[in-house]
């Protein structure tokens, strides 16, 4: 190659050089940033690192868009719960959730009667309304309705003597209820749950109890302008009586039938955490039964006359017997668990 061919070429690959860089000085700085991926693409592009623009652009304003529900709007639980509650007793007062499960017959009930009658004694329910106690609370143990509500409220999940020391700090604060009912429970109501839970912190669960007592003694104020529900005295129909005790929220199956039975007087079979242990090991119960159910279908099952003294033999046997309390050990020497092996396996 001559001189002048070499000096030829070079200055062609220069002038070529310099048209390549003004052509990419002409690119905008961002050209990379403006590739846009579609949806689905597996990773965006990343090989070419990206340059921020030193000249701020302007964002264009986001639009707010109504998003469709996805789910139904919330609704208000406790009165959810309450309705189900109703629903649930009227469709089953009469007839069992389980109405193919045998168990008990009359004769297993009369058969468990005499056989924990044997071992704590006889229990009949007594003559007359009951007797209030300032000293314990009792389950329902007393002759106003409002009174035997709030003991029976008192006693949930905790034992006898934490729920009739809370019992006792409720009179010592506000007066005891034996003297003015309505003096005291308008002064409880007025007070607020915070004081009561204060009051009554010393039985357990006082924050949820303070609350549901509170609100209980609102409930019937509202509806009937006293602190009183002892017309349901005179109301014959167990069934109304039932019903208008769970129409009030924070009133379950479990205290709304401990009010009927030592408080009313009426024939209902309350099942606690104790009676509802003891029907599994008898086997008057399906397994996945809940407590709710087991009063149910228990309540249509016991004949009325074994359901006071069947309940709180029950109740006592579940706290004595060592087999059949909570987290008892199977040793063999129950004799009711001996005579209803062949129902249950437990």
């Amino acid at each position: 190659m001559t001189k002048a061919h070499r000096i030829a070429t070079s200055t062609a690959t220069r002038q070529s050089l310099s048209r390549a860089a003004k052509v990419k000085k002409q690119e905008p700085p961002e050209r990379s940033a403006l590739i846009k991926n579609e949806p689905g693409s597996p990773e965006p592009p990343s090989a070419i690192p990206l340059k921020r623009s030193l000249t701020p652009t302007a964002s264009p304003p986001l639009k707010k868009r109504k998003l469709e529900p996805t789910s139904p709007p919330p609704t208000n639980l406790s009165a959810t719960l309450q309705a189900r509650k109703l629903k649930l007793y009227t469709q089953h007062n009469h007839q069992s959730p389980f109405p193919s499960f045998p168990h008990p017959t009359p004769e297993e009930c009369k058969l468990a009667h005499r056989i924990l009658a044997s071992i704590h004694g006889v229990r009949r329910r007594p003559v007359g309304p009951p007797v209030p106690s300032s000293s314990v609370a009792g389950c329902g143990a007393s002759p106003t309705v409002i009174d035997a509500l709030i003991r029976t409220i008192l006693s949930q999940n905790t034992s006898s003597s934490n729920s009739s020391r809370a019992y006792r700090s409720i009179a010592a604060t506000y007066g005891d209820p034996k003297e003015d009912e309505q003096k005291v429970w308008k002064e409880v109501a007025k007070r607020g749950p915070a004081a009561l839970e204060e009051a009554i912190k010393t039985g357990g669960l006082a924050k949820t109890k303070s609350r549901v007592i509170v609100s209980l003694l609102e409930q019937v104020h509202e509806r009937y302008g006293v602190y009183s529900l002892d017309h349901l005295h005179e109301t014959a129909d167990e069934d109304a009586v039932m019903e208008e005790l769970l129409s009030f929220k924070g009133v379950g199956p479990k205290t709304a039938s401990c009010v009927l039975l030592f408080c009313l007087g009426r024939e209902s079979f309350a099942v606690d955490t104790h009676v509802w242990r003891i029907s599994g090991i008898l086997g008057w119960r399906p397994t996945g039964a809940t407590r709710e159910e087991t009063h149910l279908h228990l309540d249509v099952k016991i004949p009325g006359e074994d359901k006071y003294g069947l309940h709180v033999l029950m109740v006592v046997h579940g706290k004595m017997c060592e087999e059949c309390k909570a987290g008892g050990k199977r040793l063999g020497k129950c004799e009711l668990r001996r005579a209803f092996k062949g129902l249950s396996d437990r």
